[in-house]
């Protein structure tokens, strides 16, 4: 994920030729909210389309931290405007957080399309 234009762009796939625009954004309970939007396909420096939604669809994933159990809890749904819903899965997870003392500064996924 990079921070693109001021939105949240995604690279997805094996060789992260899919560029997907996400809506983020923090519900009342701290938990975050993603929704995926525009979609395009990028290869090389000729190839590139905005990948029509009728082939795709639309996710929609909350995570939220469970203070109860204390896991993260994690909702995702993905639809289709034509076929309806696709897939999804739910489920819990715990994770730990290791000092970074090595890490590079700056982090960016193998493809950085400046098209977006």
């Amino acid at each position: 994920m990079v921070l693109s234009d001021g939105r949240i762009l995604d690279y997805l796939g094996t060789h992260q030729h899919l560029a997907v625009d996400l809506d983020l954004h923090v519900d009342d309970r701290g938990g975050l909210r993603l929704r995926s939007g525009r979609q395009r396909f990028h290869e090389g420096r000729f190839v590139s389309f905005r990948f029509p939604m009728i082939f795709s669809g639309t996710a929609e994933l909350h995570e939220w931290f469970d203070d109860v159990a204390g896991v993260y809890r994690i909702s995702m749904q993905v639809h289709n405007r034509v076929l309806g819903f696709l897939f999804g899965y739910e489920g819990e997870f715990t994770g730990t957080f290791p000092e970074a003392r090595d890490a590079p500064q700056h982090l960016k996924p193998v493809r950085h399309e400046p098209r977006g």
